[in-house]
Parts: structure tokens; sequence; C-alpha cells
């Protein structure tokens, strides 16, 4: 599966465009990220620095807010000098994902040149030709099962090719295979039934027994699954009828891939069946190393390298034709890549700064004095707004489980609410913040730019979000 890179958008047109148009169109993404940045160091300006104490709790093993702790610090605000020192911080300090990025680019380019996707994807697409919409739900459900089990989020992006190439085998866009894949993924990680890097913590936390509470999420699976399947559906075959209304046209104009052609499927030969059962075993292993080892980018960049390899040798490819397809794959994605690192140094400033907390702080505080059941949407809204500056779920629950317990218990909202305010305002966002890594590396892969995604998305988000609300006061009004 090629990745292609985008291009900063361009006039088409031969005429001069108008000063005015020049200045108010979507600035590139690089852009828009250091941009960004500079409002994080403004920030560290604006906002009083100070900082929770922190201690290691037995129960869990994490290192928690002491609540009540917080107090003002010496401040350090981030000069203009200091930003480009971020962004190269935030590369390095985000070189894992970067390179596991790389790597994925690579490996599944030369299984892209075996010609297994087409080979598989074309039987794909004469079996559901009539019915090809389900596989919409299927995915969705399907990957839905790994974020609500091991808290599946950034590793989704290395099945986002295979969505993509179904995708477009069916009469799709890429942007329906990315999103059939991260959303499904996202929206299982959001409902968390079994996921113990969101509530399996935030329970333990919160002092209520892990898991609980189950039925009421998996209602909410339900309904979010339902909402992003309508809505997908919904788009894909606005697509499929009128090609040009794809939000990404620009990108299926200029992909290289070849349309399949259903009548003239290529044959499955030895290589294609042996790539298949190289990649089937990476991703069983993928699965057991997440859930039972605590594998993460250090050992699923191996294990991704090495598929490449393994798939390479299957096809008969030499090691310099595989060296020759890998690099020529990690290359077209070196600019989703670098996105990631530059989205980094957003929060490398703010936590520079000493400002994190202080936000955090004051927004609890404003929490506690709003009234009745407004209160819990505060809550709500308080993890939503928190997910912008702590994108990890670990993070987000260390950080602000502890402070939001003993609110709960204040205000008379169950602990259990408590808990579902946080899975959602943790989750509901990623798919939308320039600085999650799931979502950044789901792009890269897939060679959709942030302002295509975002357009697409919001309405979707919006939906997201007000089910939030609904989900929230449901839970308030019946004391879950």
């Amino acid at each position: 599966m090629s990745a292609h890179s985008p291009q900063p958008a361009m006039s088409n047109s031969s005429q001069p465009t108008s000063s005015w148009r020049r200045y108010i169109k979507m600035p590139h993404t690089f852009v828009l990220l250091v941009i960004l940045t500079l409002l994080a160091a403004a920030l560290t300006y604006l906002v009083p620095s100070g900082e929770f104490e922190r201690a290691k709790d037995p129960t869990s093993g994490k290192t928690l807010v002491v609540p009540n702790s917080y107090h003002a610090v010496e401040g350090d605000p981030v000069s203009l000098l200091e930003v480009p020192k971020a962004i190269v911080k935030g590369l390095i300090d985000s070189s894992d994902i970067v390179f596991f990025i790389f790597i994925i680019g690579g490996a599944f380019q030369v299984i892209t040149a075996t010609g297994t996707i087409e080979a598989v994807t074309s039987r794909v697409a004469k079996t559901f030709s009539k019915r090809g919409i389900l596989i919409i739900p299927v995915f969705l459900g399907l990957f839905s099962v790994g974020g609500f089990t091991m808290g599946m989020s950034s590793e989704v992006m290395v099945f986002v090719p295979l969505g993509i190439a179904i995708a477009r085998s069916l009469g799709y866009d890429a942007l329906t295979g990315t999103a059939m894949v991260s959303l499904g993924a996202s929206v299982g990680f959001t409902a968390g039934l079994l996921n113990p890097f969101n509530v399996g913590l935030a329970q333990v936390i919160a002092e209520v027994p892990m898991f609980s509470g189950m039925w009421l999420r998996a209602i909410l699976l339900i309904t979010l699954l339902a909402i992003t399947s309508w809505y997908i559906i919904r788009y894909a075959r606005k697509v499929k009828k009128t090609p040009q209304a794809s939000i990404v046209r620009n990108l299926e104009e200029s992909t290289t891939e070849q349309k399949l052609d259903l009548h003239s499927l290529p044959a499955l030969e030895a290589k294609h069946i042996l790539t298949v059962i190289t990649i089937i075993a990476s991703f069983a292993l993928l699965i057991w190393g997440v859930s039972k080892k605590d594998w993460w980018m250090e050992e699923l960049s191996a294990l991704f390298l090495t598929m490449g390899i393994v798939s390479g040798f299957c096809a008969k490819f030499g090691p310099s034709r595989i060296a020759s397809e890998f690099v020529k794959g990690a290359s077209a994605i070196t600019y989703g890549a670098f996105i990631i690192g530059i989205a980094r140094s957003i929060l490398i400033v703010l936590e520079q700064g000493n400002v994190i907390d202080t936000v955090v702080f004051g927004l609890s505080d404003a929490v506690g004095h709003l009234h009745g059941s407004i209160q819990v949407l505060g809550m709500y809204f308080f993890q939503t707004v928190m997910n912008v500056f702590i994108t990890s779920g670990t993070g987000l629950a260390a950080t602000t489980m502890p402070i939001m317990v003993p609110l709960a218990d204040l205000l008379g909202v169950t602990r259990q609410t408590s808990v579902l305010a946080f899975q959602m305002g943790d989750g509901f966002t990623n798919m939308i913040l320039p600085t999650s890594s799931a979502l950044m590396g789901s792009l890269a892969v897939s060679g959709i730019t942030y302002q295509q995604w975002f357009r697409f998305m919001w309405p979707l988000m919006l939906m997201w979000v007000i089910t939030g609300a609904v989900f929230v006061l449901i839970g308030h009004a019946i004391a879950y």
C-alpha cells in the first residue's frame, strides 16, 4: 500500500490569486502546528505557574496527583527563541512513534510490491460487490474490540493501509478506509468495557470495582457504533455515487494504485498466500504482545520490520529489492511522521512553562461552583478540555481523577459517573486533536491531511460529544 505525501495547497489556475484569498486560506499543517506551539508559549506568560504534589499509589503503581496540593511555583515562561528548540525536542521525544511510522510505511510498501493486497482485496471486493457497504460496520465492530480490550489506539495505524485498500476496491476512498479502521478502535477505546489503560485505572483511583458498571458502557458502545456506522456509510455512498464529492479527491486522483477490475482478478499465487500467512501471524503476535507482554513501540517496530522483510522473501525478492521498496515506502510517509514530532512540541512548551497543573486546578475549581445537573456536565467537559493538554489516557487518569473523585463526593455525583465522564472526555477528542499520536499516525500512513480529516470529522465529533453528555446525565439521574 503506497502512502502519498500531501503537498501544500497550490492554485491550479494560471491567474494570480487575490491577496485576501492568499491570506485567509487554510495554512499548511506544519504552519498550523507551529502557530499552536506559539500560542502555547504565549500561555506560559499569561497563565500563572503552579503544580500539584504527586505520590506513588501502592494499589495502581502509578504516580498520582495529591488532592488539594496545588501551589504556585516560580514562573518559567517559554520565550520565542526557545520555540524552535521545543519543536526539535518534540521530534526527539516522539522518535519511537516517528520511526514506527517510517517502518510501517516501508513494510507495507514491500507487501504492496508483492501484489498480495491487490490479489486479496479484489476478492473481498467481488464478495461484497453487491453489499459492500456492510464492510464498514464489520470493520468498526472488529476494531472496537481491540479498543475496548487492550486499549488499541496508536497501534491501529498499522491496519490503515489494509482498510484503504479494501475501501478503494469497493469504490470508496482513502478517507472511508481510514475512518472504518481508526474510528472503530476509537469508539471501542472510549466505551472502554475492559480497557485497563483508561477505565481500569480510573476505577482503581475512584475505588470502585475494576470494570464494574459494564452494562451502561456496553450500551454506550452500541450507540457509538450505530452513529459512526451511519455517518461513514452516508459519506461512502455519496463518494461511490459521485467520486468528485470525496473530501480527499486530490489524493484519489494522484494515487498510483490501479483500480481493481472485478472481472479480471489476479490469481492468488503461493507467494500471496505465504505473505497473507505472514501478515496474519504478525498481527496475532501484535495482539498477544500488547495484551500479555506490554509490548510498545520498540517491539512493534521490530515486529513490522520483520514482517516486511519476510513478506519480501516470500515473494522471492532479493535483499536489494526489499531495501529499495522499503526506502520508497518510508520516504513517502516523511510528511506525516514530522507532523507527530511538531505536534508534541505544544505539550512540551506547556509542561516547560509549568501551566498544565494550573489549567487543571482552575477548571476543577470552576466545576465546583456550578449548580445542579450542570455540575456533572461540567466534570465531563472538564475532562474533554484536559484531554487537549494530556492526550494519554493513563496520564489523564493519573492527573485528573484524584481531583475529580473527592469533588464528585462533594457534589453528590457517584464515583462511577465520574469515571464515565472521564472515559468519554478522554476518548472522543482523540480523533480530532492534532496532538493525538493515534490520529496523526493514521493520517500519516493514509496520506490524508489534517485539514481534510477535520472537515470530515467535526460533525461526527459533535454527535459523539452530545451523546456523551446524554449518557453522563443518564448516569447521574440513575445514580450509576
